[in-house]
């Protein structure tokens, strides 16, 4: 005679097969595992593509004034026209996620993005190529809050800061590829063929995204509803530290910003009379952002985010002193210790807000990059008319304000470290 299960054996295997599926749901990505490396391959390569396409323009700067006839700040519009349209866009960006899902929305981004940037190779005229470079605002505004809500939904805590700071490490290699690949084709054929060839390599990397990020597992659809939109925004805005971060992300990009917009134009005049590929290698600075970014962002997760902002802040405020200088050592590397202290800061403040924001994190995260992203429009363009009326020690004097303002507040964090979050209502 066969033997058939009883009722309470079979109820008991449905039992099992439901708690594996539920704790395979309720399971975060943490280090150590296949998801984690895939994830942040996957991040990496977002990362390198929206900063390649965002900053590759940046080195071509001085090219652009004189090919079209304009002046420094107007030049810069080229980089402040896209990154102020991504920060107004991202507000609206990070909505669309929390309704068609964190992945869907950052691939779209990944790909319209990097159209859009082989189509600019092509425009005919300088206002033309500034439409286009707004309406690449406008894509990229679906990936950076986007990717962080993702991180902070799917990763373990204990390895946000690591994971964090990998994403933000492929955004600084992105931004230094872009540079070099359109400073070095600038030289040797023209931006033109920069920018087209950063635009297929940008398709090739959003592939790789696609291929590799793993599926949300703690994502929650919530309908459209601009109600819901306006109260995650407002949660975080009663949050004392959340404020704090937004600004600090503000003035720190806008110093970064300026820094590496208008160190061309003096690095290529007298007495250094650099050509734009030696300016271009130069960047390659920005390596040093793709390390401090990971390993200090994990290492203040560890040891409290507080303790360590505000040493960053200060080593950025000592670099931007030493760019001063005329000898070139010293003035690369002040570049160099603002790169490195920069990076390490953005790594801490972004995980900090989205640990911060238990609720609403895709709101958090667009709130503190449309601070970051308009810091860097308002902060970099202004750089410019420094530079037009005081050369350099103006571009400086400038730099040295904001900084003073970011110092502060980040003592506040240290000596009075305000309330963790406000739930939402």
């Amino acid at each position: 005679m066969t033997d058939r299960p009883t009722p309470d054996a079979t109820i008991t295997g449905i039992e099992a097969a439901a708690l594996a599926s539920l704790a395979d749901v309720e399971r975060f990505i943490e280090r150590g595992t296949r998801e984690f490396r895939l994830a942040n391959v996957a991040l990496f390569a977002a990362g390198f593509t929206t900063f390649a396409l965002i900053y590759c323009v940046q080195p071509i700067l001085p090219v652009f004034a004189q090919e079209f006839g304009i002046g420094a700040a107007e030049s810069s519009l080229a980089l402040s026209l896209t990154t102020q349209s991504l920060a107004i866009c991202m507000l609206v960006a990070s909505a669309l996620s929390e309704t068609f899902g964190r992945k869907p929305v950052m691939v779209a981004s990944l790909f319209a993005s990097s159209m859009l940037m082989i189509a600019s190779s092509f425009a005919p005229s300088w206002h033309s190529f500034l439409w286009l470079r707004a309406l690449a605002g406008v894509a990229f505004s679906g990936l950076p809050a986007t990717a962080m809500a993702y991180v902070g939904e799917e990763v373990d805590v204990r390895s946000v800061g690591l994971a964090m700071g990998l994403y933000i490490g492929g955004t600084g290699l992105g931004a230094l590829g872009g540079r070099f690949i359109v400073g070095f084709m600038t030289d040797v054929v023209s931006w033109r063929t920069g920018l087209l060839t950063v635009g297929v390599l940008a398709l090739a990397s959003s592939v790789i995204f696609v291929m590799t990020l793993p599926a949300s597992r703690h994502f929650t659809r919530r309908p459209l509803s601009p109600a819901t939109l306006l109260n995650g925004f407002w949660a975080n805005l009663r949050d004392p530290v959340q404020l704090t971060l937004f600004a600090e992300g503000f003035l720190l990009l806008g110093v970064f910003v300026s820094t590496y917009n208008y160190i061309g134009f003096r690095l290529m005049a007298p007495p250094y009379g650099f050509s734009q590929t030696v300016v271009a290698l130069i960047f390659g600075i920005g390596l040093v952002g793709i390390v401090s970014a990971a390993w200090i962002g994990d290492f203040a997760a560890r040891i409290g985010r507080h303790r360590v902002f505000w040493v960053l802040v200060a080593l950025v405020f000592a670099g931007m002193l030493m760019t001063l200088a005329t000898g070139l050592a010293v003035v690369l590397g002040g570049v160099t210790l603002l790169t490195f202290a920069f990076y390490g800061a953005h790594s801490v403040a972004s995980s900090w807000v989205g640990v911060q924001a238990r609720q609403a994190k895709a709101q958090a995260s667009s709130l503190y990059l449309f601070s970051y992203y308009t810091g860097s429009s308002l902060i970099g363009s202004a750089g410019g008319f420094a530079w037009g009326h005081g050369g350099w020690p103006a571009v400086v004097l400038q730099s040295s304000v904001v900084l003073t303002v970011a110092f502060g507040l980040a003592l506040l964090l240290l000596v009075r470290p305000p309330p963790r979050r406000i739930a939402l209502p």
